[in-house]
């Protein structure tokens, strides 16, 4: 049956005068009001075209952190190369917000620049944050958790970080099956979920295989938290070495690796086995040079299409279902490089 203008203004909730205004651009609607008409128009495959008036008319707004590391870098421009791939409707807008200012960060999302249609966001886990993500959600528009779900009810795109975490000490504790000694993390801080998933992950599989694999003689004796600075994790971790010189393996759970490669590539006698995270050109050198061990990648390519993906479903613009099971992440060594 062919679908009528008057089944798009039906969809839509607006009066048929309306809606024929949007459609042929005669202006003097209201931007949220065009928004509603025309994704009514593409759900009924009315008129796949937009007046020109409203092009960029779908706005999904990506919140990241800290542009400066390596891995959000490549989550940006995975983004940057999604959105110029995507037709003319719709416009990705990626924004920096500073993680370590909770309140201002609640704010942004509570009181966005401009208008949006969707939200993809890394959401540290602060409860101002955390409320403010739920709030926008509330507001009946598409939110997705990307990289770390604070808000366990929402959308979330991401790898399983516990299981990352179980990974990180399966390799460590087979590797040192027959080397007694202690282990050491580092992450960020508890301002993320993801984070603290891969600690317990971490600490969980050494405790649940204690007795299988003699690793009876392994201490999981510290978590250090180096806010992914440099000089923080070198401080933290050759305080460590000091205090305890029996540490025979270092898990980085968060985004620093410079400040532990320095430490451990001064360490050329007894150095630990060292699981970090994210595939740079600084971790790819750490590998060959044989100070890093193994490298686990969460892919925030793929992260950066399933989350647009999952936004255009929920917005109705496209069909494709969207799969909701964690990403796969990689894991690296020398040999795969």
């Amino acid at each position: 049956m062919k679908v009528t203008l008057k089944d798009v203004a039906m969809q839509a909730g607006v009066g048929t005068a309306t809606a024929e205004r949007v459609l042929n651009g005669r202006g003097g609607v209201r931007p949220e009001t065009v928004e509603k008409v025309f994704l009514a128009a593409r759900r009924l495959e009315y008129r796949q075209s937009l007046p020109v008036a409203h092009r960029g008319l779908i706005r999904i707004e990506v919140i990241l952190v800290r542009p400066e590391t390596s891995f959000y870098s490549r989550l940006n421009r995975a983004f940057e190369r999604i959105a110029a791939s995507l037709d003319d409707s719709i416009v990705v807008h990626r924004t920096f917000v500073r993680e370590n200012e909770p309140a201002q960060f609640a704010r942004y999302i509570a009181n966005p620049a401009a208008r949006r249609s969707a939200l993809i966001v890394v959401a540290p886990d602060h409860a101002d944050v955390v409320t403010s993500v739920r709030k926008a959600a509330g507001l009946g528009i598409p939110v997705v958790q990307i990289m770390t779900r604070p808000a366990p009810e929402l959308p979330y795109v991401g790898i399983d970080n516990y299981a990352a975490g179980r990974t990180a000490a399966h390799y460590m504790s087979g590797m040192l099956a027959q080397r007694p000694g202690s282990f050491v993390a580092l992450c960020h801080s508890g301002a993320y979920e993801n984070h603290k998933e891969r600690i317990r992950g971490f600490s969980s599989y050494l405790s649940d295989n204690a007795s299988n694999e003699g690793s009876n003689e392994h201490r999981f004796i510290e978590v250090m938290f180096d806010l992914d600075d440099e000089h923080n994790a070198i401080e933290l971790l050759q305080a460590a070495l000091r205090r305890e010189p029996g540490i025979i393996g270092v898990y980085s759970a968060g985004g620093d690796n410079k400040g532990v490669a320095r430490v451990l590539a001064a360490n050329k006698t007894g150095r630990p086995f060292w699981v970090g995270h994210e595939l740079t050109e600084q971790t790819q050198d750490y590998l060959r040079r044989g100070i890093m061990s193994i490298v686990l990648d969460q892919a925030p390519e793929v992260q950066a299409r399933r989350s647009i993906d999952l936004a255009l479903n929920r917005l109705g613009l496209i069909e494709v279902e969207v799969s909701a099971e964690p990403v796969r992440f990689l894991t690296i060594t020398p040999e795969n490089l």
